[in-house]
């Protein structure tokens, strides 16, 4: 069986996480976790970085920093995994899903203005397969309207708008390093804070509510409950892993990178025969590579299309429902029509993507699929 996918180890995680244990510093925000988060602010031009357990408790930590309550409405994708929405969710918050663009499962900007009322309080972006939204637009929207943006950033590692990296742009930020994503440490995240109003409150949030990590830094001289806030500090280990990775990123970024260009190149055809859509890359956006798709013209080929693959060793796998279509959300709620979501929920078929896809794999896979679309014609 080819997998969808694969976790790859660089060979330094182990040897990170025994230095770790060694060292008998094993809790959260320890020599490794600062290494992680230095190495975003650095490379990535953001005021202020913490690791998290993962990219959903790192949009927790955005909605605690907004206050959202029961007043207020938050502007997010329905085309997203359900973390975009649910950190806002449990906070009382009211979710208005915005449809995506027709050409691309980003949420349209054009569309957002229209969905602003007097309880508006974010906007939540989120940067599909490490395409970004246009921010410069969506930037403008939230100036004009005083709302606070927030970027969904958990497959963008190292992608670029318009030469900005992605999760620096908007006031707070949240990446994953799930065992799917480019870069990994089994779970965990990053929240990335771009507005100093946050900086000062995020450590509190971040700390159980407490002022500790001031406390050891020598700025009070005792610590105790200020805020409210939750346990969100990964342990040593979990950054310890996540750094080997990080040491990696450029080696691990150019196989990805070789990967979505081959699957682009040969199934630029099909294309070209106006069988499949593949992934659209705006002028003002990089690509990061952390996942390669084809959008179908019907649900039925789709399915056609996984069961052919199953039958040949080839796990291939569609992506998110629809938010605005889910049960959770329509106990409360009236169903909106948002048909480009609903198109990529029907026909966006992921591909297998990983470090050590071989190229005898690569090309099983891709003759597959033409071979299906030559038998289908």
């Amino acid at each position: 069986m080819i997998p969808f996918n694969k976790p790859f180890l660089t060979g330094q995680e182990t040897v990170y996480i025994t230095q770790a244990v060694e060292s008998g510093k094993l809790s959260g925000n320890g020599i490794f976790t600062q290494k992680c988060q230095k190495f975003f602010e650095d490379n990535y031009q953001m005021k202020k970085c913490l690791l998290t357990t993962s990219c959903t408790d790192a949009l927790e930590m955005c909605a605690m920093l907004i206050d959202c309550n029961e007043n207020d409405e938050i502007i997010v994708p329905s085309y997203t995994f359900v973390s975009s929405a649910l950190a806002f969710t449990r906070q009382g918050a009211k979710i208005v899903f915005a449809d995506s663009l027709p050409d691309n499962p980003n949420i349209d900007a054009s569309k957002i203005e229209s969905l602003i009322t007097n309880k508006t309080k974010a906007i939540v972006v989120v940067h599909y397969a490490g395409i970004a939204v246009d921010m410069d637009a969506v930037m403008d929207i939230a100036n004009r309207h005083d709302l606070v943006v927030i970027e969904d950033a958990a497959q963008a590692i190292d992608s670029y708008y318009k030469g900005k990296p992605l999760g620096s742009i908007g006031h707070l930020a949240a990446f994953s390093f799930h065992e799917t994503k480019n870069i990994i440490s089994g779970e965990g995240g990053l929240l990335a804070i771009n507005d100093e109003r946050f900086i000062d409150r995020s450590e509190v949030i971040w700390e159980k509510g407490t002022n500790r990590a001031s406390f050891f830094r020598g700025e009070v001289n005792k610590y105790g409950w200020v805020d409210t806030g939750s346990s969100f500090l990964p342990s040593e280990v979990i950054a310890a892993f996540l750094w080997a990775q990080l040491e990696n990123i450029e080696k691990i970024q150019n196989k990805r990178k070789s990967i979505w260009q081959k699957y682009f190149n040969e199934l630029q055809p099909l294309e070209e025969r106006n069988l499949i859509q593949l992934p659209q890359l705006p002028d003002y956006a990089t690509n990061n590579a952390h996942m390669f798709y084809i959008v179908f013209a019907n649900l039925e080929q789709r399915t056609k299309l996984i069961s052919r693959l199953k039958s040949q060793d080839i796990h291939a796998v569609f992506h998110y429902i629809s938010l605005h279509k889910s049960d959770y959300h329509l106990k409360n709620n009236s169903l909106q029509e948002l048909p480009y979501a609903d198109f990529f929920t029907d026909n966006l078929l992921r591909l297998p993507f990983y470090y050590e896809l071989s190229d005898e794999q690569h090309n099983r896979i891709i003759s597959a699929i033409i071979s299906f679309f030559d038998d289908e014609q």
